[in-house]
């Protein structure tokens, strides 16, 4: 059994609203309260755990007050216990481990950093709830400083490989058909990665010169977030040895012959 709650935030997010999710079996999980709502407040007597795919703010902030409500077990990832509680203002009752299964939720815990460093996606009944790892429509921001692109791609490939019937993403609908959209979502990514390595092995070197030369559209107002996605991008090609990045400039990796 699961129920989405669109929970409206005043926080720049896909469609202006993050996804609630109450879900489990004998007893019931709730994920991601952003804030309070009249639907959600209704449904605190069946709550008996909270927990958060993520720590970012638009994921959060009514976990103090949907914990004390209800009463319920409150979990946080067990490498992020302190961010969790930083976010949140609530120390967690119950730390979780991926492949960890909650209580009596029959809900289990799947890995899937990339978007924030602690990000995890919460499986039951062959679907899943996964926070800010692909939507149904549009792109997920991967960047500095939460965001890391080798990490996300290789959640996306996790993902794919669990060929679960439907999942339920933090904004947006349900995606209906999981291998199609995260195909398409991990070919996004990696060609945003192509376009930033052809900037720079085109001489392009500060950020707003790879966003000139890798972006097609003007970017407008959404051009700050664009140069954190590039940075991230930027990292992951220096660690893989593909550019030279301090930081500051990009330039073309010279192989020595």
């Amino acid at each position: 059994m699961l129920a989405r709650y669109a929970v409206p935030v005043e926080m720049p997010v896909p469609g202006g609203a993050t996804n609630a999710y109450v879900l489990g079996d004998d007893e019931r999980l709730l994920v991601d309260p952003a804030a309070r709502t009249p639907e959600l407040d209704d449904a605190v007597e069946s709550i008996d755990h909270v927990a958060v795919t993520h720590a970012h703010p638009d994921h959060v902030d009514a976990v103090a007050d949907y914990a004390a409500a209800a009463g319920a077990t409150v979990w946080a990832h067990a490498s992020f216990a302190e961010r969790f509680a930083d976010a949140t203002g609530v120390e967690p009752d119950c730390l979780f481990r991926p492949g960890d299964t909650l209580a009596d939720t029959g809900v289990s815990v799947m890995a899937t950093p990339g978007h924030a460093p602690d990000h995890v996606a919460f499986v039951a009944d062959g679907e899943a709830v996964s926070g800010d790892l692909v939507f149904a429509d549009g792109s997920v921001f991967v960047g500095t400083p939460d965001g890391d692109v080798r990490t996300y791609l290789a959640s996306l490939r996790r993902l794919l490989a669990r060929d679960f019937d439907r999942i339920y993403p933090g904004h947006h609908g349900p995606v209906d058909d999981p291998a199609e959209r995260i195909t398409e979502t991990y070919f996004h990514r990696r060609d945003r990665e192509r376009s930033v390595r052809a900037a720079v092995e085109s001489g392009a070197q500060t950020v707003d010169e790879i966003l000139d030369a890798a972006y097609e559209k003007d970017l407008g107002d959404a051009r700050r977030l664009a140069a954190k996605v590039v940075r991230g991008h930027l990292r992951k090609l220096a660690v893989e040895g593909h550019v030279q990045w301090d930081g500051e400039r990009a330039r073309p990796t010279v192989v020595v012959q």
